[in-house]
């Protein structure tokens, strides 16, 4: 969204834009660095693109699994990504294609109607997405239709909360102070059965689950929730709908004395060299066309 139309919106409306802006600027500042694209290139390892494929990336957030695909399906190959979020999208563009790689066509849709016509791609990959959509079954079903015949779709959500304890523990701060378990919903597609039922139920093939483990670390503990909360706020539903007052103030309760107080134990104890480190555990599900 640029200059122009920020010009007809109202007041109320710009005000709301110039935040989602921020939210996604602080998602893609923080939370990717550490945590998407390690993530990102765990999932292309599995992939396995080749030069001159056309891909998806499905719920592309601000892109990251879309630029580091980009360098592998090479100049000859095609890269769309889609999200439902314009922010994320705004923020996306600002990145600079790196050399060698096709331009990224940036969409804006939901992931329950895809705007790509039949057979339009050789591969779609969904990096921590699939969990969000209000109606996953369609979504797996319009992924099948726009992949071509023996097309590959590679799925990575998180496993469940309880075995990702950072998060688990900030979820249980948020519950106890709020009554809203607000960190709940990437966790949402946390059982292995979960993820290879809505592959087959939409008549996809080969369907396999992996298992898979990764150490992300995350810089200035001290300012973890702070940021964290920021970044949130441009995925997930529980903090999208609040305003920044609001987000700010739920995020000063937990850190508490300032040493983010209802975590501070498992903070300090996964705290090395000045970062917070914290093993991830994710679910990888692939299938054919």
């Amino acid at each position: 969204m640029g200059s122009a139309g920020e010009e007809t919106m109202t007041a109320a409306q710009q005000a709301a834009w110039q935040a989602a802006l921020r939210a996604a600027q602080a998602y893609d500042s923080y939370l990717v660095p550490s945590m998407f694209r390690p993530w990102a290139r765990v999932l292309l390892d599995h992939a396995a693109l080749r030069p001159g494929e056309r891909l998806l990336d499905l719920a592309c957030g601000t892109g990251v699994v879309a630029r580091e695909a980009a360098g592998r399906v090479g100049v000859h190959g095609q890269v769309t990504a889609l999200d439902v979020n314009p922010a994320m999208l705004a923020v996306a563009r600002t990145h600079t294609a790196a050399p060698g790689a096709p331009d990224i066509a940036w969409t804006q849709g939901s992931a329950q109607a895809l705007p790509f016509a039949d057979a339009s791609f050789d591969v779609a990959l969904c990096q921590q997405g699939f969990q969000f959509f209000s109606d996953r079954a369609l979504a797996c079903a319009d992924l099948r239709r726009v992949l071509v015949p023996g097309g590959r779709a590679l799925l990575l959500v998180s496993q469940a909360i309880g075995r990702n304890p950072l998060y688990d523990h900030l979820n249980r701060a948020m519950l106890a102070r709020t009554g809203i378990p607000a960190y709940a919903a990437p966790f949402a597609l946390g059982e292995a059965g979960q993820l290879e039922a809505l592959l087959e139920d939409a008549d996809f093939r080969q369907v396999r689950v992996q298992e898979a483990q990764l150490e992300v670390s995350f810089p200035s503990p001290e300012r973890f929730v702070t940021s964290s909360v920021q970044g949130a706020a441009a995925a997930l539903p529980h903090w999208a709908a609040l305003s920044e007052t609001e987000r700010a103030a739920l995020s000063d309760g937990i850190q508490g004395d300032g040493i983010q107080g209802d975590v501070a134990d498992w903070i300090g104890a996964h705290t090395r060299g000045g970062q917070l480190h914290d093993t991830m555990l994710v679910y990888i599900a692939s299938a054919i066309r």
